[in-house]
């Protein structure tokens, strides 16, 4: 259940400091005066200031290169509300404040800080729990002081909240105890991945992975539908080929559709696809040459032909004979392969794959990726068909990500035991205390060794669902709660 309430005004912030809010970069605003704790509004996003510093003096410089692109958004005529927000705490402060403290736990340079003192004698600092609106509401442009009345109530529910309960409670901590930020040099490296996303996947999706990290951004994020990504679901259908799907395309069409979705398959899987290999009359169809050499060829319609095993043979044979001896070979086509083709395959040491088999490989690769390991695979690319065997090396990985979440969920149970007080939200655990309480519920029972092992992993800051305190061996070792692992549907 999800408390829904009706608000009827909306707290006017300048505009940054509002997008900072939403994307969850901070928890903190200043108001002009006091803000009761308990009070709730709408987030009005103002595109003017009472602050006499421009933005570049008044705002972090990372913190301007991020939101550059969003400025572009803003209307001369109607603003557009998408959150709102529960004040959990207003802090006075004066002339006795560490404001270089503050300044590095907010989006707000030090000397923007000292001239509000000077305006003000006095800074609120504010600090929000932010819920996103299930529909933003838009308004006409009437900004009328701190507080505004909104033309008509806003039905707002607690179901989206920017930050997870742990995550704000212990930015709340924080920011109340002027604790310095745990890793500023990632901060700034994922300011300057903000802009490189733009154009470059690859920057995007390390920006993703390091706003998770610090909670700035749902592990949902990984699960919602990348539209660049949507070719992964007709893998499949493209190598199941029927003459109704090929209406208005020839033969020789159909397989070069199947053929080009095989490359972007593999070389989302992580191998290096030779793009020269476009196979065709007498053309080899497929051709990786990093981690390790691998020959394919590619059959869409209702069934694999006879002849396949031997067309490969010669194909590969023709472009290098040394390295094709001691390459992977892979048929991926539809159907069950005759005995003959199997017979052919399992002599020449070549892997037989359906096409639903290779669409959930890449599914799997989409959901947690870089869960498939290239060399293991190899090591399930048996002679002959090679489906089964596949689908064990898929099983082992979906297994070993519910392990790495069991272990999460354990981390989080533990810290949920107690009160909800901070104190036992901010709690942290030992290696031995971990093992005992997973091994309560869970089989085959796991060591201590291999519990840490796990929490290792877990509290890398590439992957951030756990924290870790380092002790003085091992075993003295504490962990604590940070994010969910996501097991998505298969």
């Amino acid at each position: 259940m999800s408390d829904l309430i009706f608000i009827n005004t909306a707290l006017c912030l300048p505009f940054p400091d509002v997008e900072a809010l939403l994307q969850g970069r901070t928890i903190a605003a200043i108001p002009q005066t006091f803000i009761q704790p308990g009070r709730s509004f709408a987030l009005y996003p103002s595109a003017t200031s009472i602050n006499l510093l421009t933005d570049e003096q008044h705002y972090k410089s990372n913190f301007l290169i991020v939101i550059q692109n969003v400025y572009t958004q803003l209307s001369s005529e109607t603003v557009w509300i998408k959150a709102w927000a529960k004040c959990e705490l207003c802090q006075i402060l004066d002339n006795s404040e560490s404001l270089e403290a503050l300044s590095q736990l907010t989006i707000w340079q030090k000397k923007a800080l000292q001239q509000i003192l000077l305006q003000r004698q006095y800074i609120f600092i504010a600090h929000l729990r932010v819920y996103l609106l299930s529909n933003p509401i838009g308004i006409p442009v009437n900004p009328q002081g701190q507080f505004m009345g909104l033309p008509n109530p806003v039905r707002a529910s607690t179901t989206l909240p920017v930050l997870g309960d742990r995550i704000f409670a212990q930015r709340k901590h924080q920011l109340e105890n002027r604790q310095p930020p745990l890793h500023p040099e990632l901060e700034e490296l994922q300011s300057a991945l903000a802009s490189l996303g733009i154009t470059n996947p690859a920057a995007k999706e390390l920006d993703d992975d390091i706003k998770i990290f610090f909670g700035w951004s749902s592990n949902k994020l990984i699960n919602e539908p990348d539209p660049d990504l949507a070719w992964i679901k007709d893998i499949a259908k493209l190598g199941n080929r029927s003459k109704q799907e090929d209406e208005g395309k020839n033969n020789y069409q159909a397989g070069t559709d199947f053929e080009n979705v095989v490359r972007d398959s593999l070389d989302f899987l992580g191998f290096t696809v030779d793009r020269t290999h476009k196979g065709g009359a007498g053309g080899l169809d497929l051709f990786c040459s990093q981690p390790y050499p691998l020959f394919g060829e590619c059959k869409a319609g209702k069934k694999i032909p006879n002849d396949t095993a031997v067309q490969l043979l010669n194909l590969g044979s023709l472009h290098r004979l040394d390295v094709f001896n001691q390459a992977v070979k892979l048929i991926i086509g539809p159907g069950e392969p005759t005995n003959q083709l199997k017979d052919a395959a399992t002599v020449h040491r070549m892997a037989i794959i359906n096409p639903e088999t290779l669409e959930k490989l890449v599914k799997l690769q989409k959901n947690y990726r870089n869960s498939v390991d290239l060399f293991k695979l190899k090591e399930y690319l048996k002679p002959g068909q090679s489906d089964e065997e596949v689908e064990k090396y898929i099983d082992q990985i979906y297994a070993s990500i519910n392990l790495r979440s069991q272990i999460i969920k354990t981390v989080k149970e533990l810290s949920e035991q107690d009160n909800q007080s901070l104190e036992s939200i901010l709690q942290r655990f030992t290696v031995t205390e971990i093992r005992v309480h997973y091994n309560v519920t869970h089989n085959p029972k796991l060591t201590d060794e291999g519990v840490h092992d796990l929490l290792i992993e877990l509290s890398s800051p590439l992957t951030g669902y756990l924290g870790r305190i380092k002790g003085n061996d091992w075993r003295s070792d504490h962990f604590y709660f940070l994010h969910d692992l996501l097991i998505s549907p298969r």
